[in-house]
């Protein structure tokens, strides 16, 4: 994945000898970025040739070293520098009660910047192969494996400054506590005697500037957009007051040339036979205690925090196929994640409010759903978008856990059936497509990196 070979192979080259220059040509640079124009463009200035005063600084550190301090730096070390920010997002998400669309946004945001700081910073490193400190001075004593990567800049560095910036940016009331979050992060690969000072200035530099462009489009994306529309009136119309995040299907794509690029055909009439025939559907249904528990888990854990369960999953399988090793795979894996799940939430939100399909259980009100559906039109199904497009990029990234994967969103998008809250139709446009939109994401983010 992401070119392992070719990294493994200017890592040998670097470590025999081998000039910067013939490494280039396996470097960063042809790797597909999100914000940036390319990361030779931004590649850091030289990193300083004489690391004697800094080989010093770093040997006071380690001087000094406390139980907590060990404790610190194995925790920020798991799973390389996207991990934990992956995982304090997400919690953030979680404690500020933020809904599944502004959520997606605020993700999707957040590991763009963070992939484009990785492929800037491993552009950098390959290009200068500084070794790390211990390589230079066998006497200072380390407490975490060194890495096998060059040390200038640091991506550890890059990436908390950028994660910090941008979450500071969307959580404001949590800014000062995140960018502490930041500064412990930089400062444990230096106590663990990973990383030169220098590295990391270098790191925090470029983590900056991709935080500001990060930033620059989160103010444009139309997500603050206030809706000044109506609920159209009228048979087969939803029917309900303050439905959830009716502009979305209007904000900025990432892969999508436009939000309506994949906008379904219209979904059947509401007196058409097909939908009486999808309703009747429902009604013939038989619910068991299992079905009500898969749908009921769609509905609270699988759907108001879904964008938290889909990065969970992958951010156990950047443990289980040992990207900690590869930070530029692990970072692209979870933007390539949060950006599908995203696109695909506002497709289908554009899908929903172009034709405000009425719901189960307002077509015939005698009919009663499992729970309330949520407050937005019907088709196409949401979990059948969203969770479709993470799921079917989690099984493109992972391939022996695919088949995991897909069923696992089959069953996200089916359990909404199970609840008598989505018509047949709903679930199937939906899972179009999610499908169509991570075949987009993944041929973007494969497109040069392979």
């Amino acid at each position: 994945m992401l070119r392992h070979k070719a990294i493994l192979i200017v890592l040998a080259l670097l470590c025999a000898g081998a000039s910067a220059a013939g490494a280039e040509e396996l470097s960063a640079k042809n790797w597909p970025m999100w914000l940036a124009s390319g990361p030779e463009a931004t590649r850091s200035p030289p990193p300083p040739a004489d690391a004697t005063e800094e080989l010093r600084q770093l040997k006071e550190l380690a001087s000094h070293r406390t139980a907590a301090d060990l404790d610190l730096m194995a925790w920020w070390d798991v799973g390389g520098p996207v991990y934990r920010w992956n995982q304090i997002a997400n919690n953030e998400l979680l404690n500020h009660g933020i809904t599944v669309p502004m959520a997606s946004r605020h993700l999707a945001l957040l590991h763009a910047a963070m992939y484009d700081a990785v492929v800037i910073v491993w552009d950098s490193k390959i290009a200068y192969a500084r070794p790390r400190p211990s390589q230079g001075d066998a006497t200072l004593a380390v407490v975490l494996p060194v890495p096998s990567s060059p040390s200038y800049p640091s991506d550890f560095a890059a990436v908390a400054t950028a994660a910090a910036e941008v979450l500071a940016y969307v959580f404001p009331d949590r800014a000062d506590v995140i960018r502490g979050k930041a500064e412990e992060a930089m400062r444990a690969r230096q106590l663990a005697g990973l990383e030169f000072p220098s590295d990391v200035a270098a790191g925090r530099e470029i983590g900056t500037r991709i935080a500001a462009l990060a930033i620059e489009r989160g103010k444009i994306d139309g997500s603050d957009r206030k809706w000044t529309g109506t609920v159209p009136e009228g048979p087969g119309k939803w029917n309900g007051t303050n439905p959830i995040s009716p502009t979305m299907g209007t904000w900025k794509t990432w892969v999508l040339t436009a939000p309506d690029a994949l906008r379904p055909p219209p979904p059947p009439a509401w007196d058409s036979p097909q939908l009486q025939a999808e309703l009747e559907e429902l009604k013939a249904f038989e619910r068991t205690p299992k079905t009500n528990s898969v749908a009921m888990y769609w509905e609270v854990f699988g759907g108001t925090r879904a964008y938290a369960l889909m990065n969970e999953h992958a951010r156990r399988m950047i443990l289980e196929y040992g990207l900690a090793a590869d930070p530029p795979a692990a970072a692209r894996a979870l933007a390539a994640v949060n950006i599908a799940f995203y696109d695909a939430a506002v497709a289908c939100w554009d899908a929903k409010y172009a034709y405000w399909q009425i719901r189960p259980s307002q077509l015939d009100p005698e009919f009663k759903p499992l729970f309330p559906p949520p407050n937005h039109p019907s088709y196409p199904a949401a979990h059948g978008c969203l969770s479709t497009a993470a799921t079917t990029t989690l099984a493109r990234l992972f391939p022996r856990d695919a088949e995991a994967f897909l069923s696992l969103g089959k069953q996200a998008a089916e359990a909404r059936m199970w609840a008598g809250i989505h018509y047949r139709s709903d679930i199937e446009a939906g899972q179009a497509l999610g499908r169509a939109v991570s075949e987009q994401v993944m041929a973007r983010v494969l497109g040069s990196a392979n």
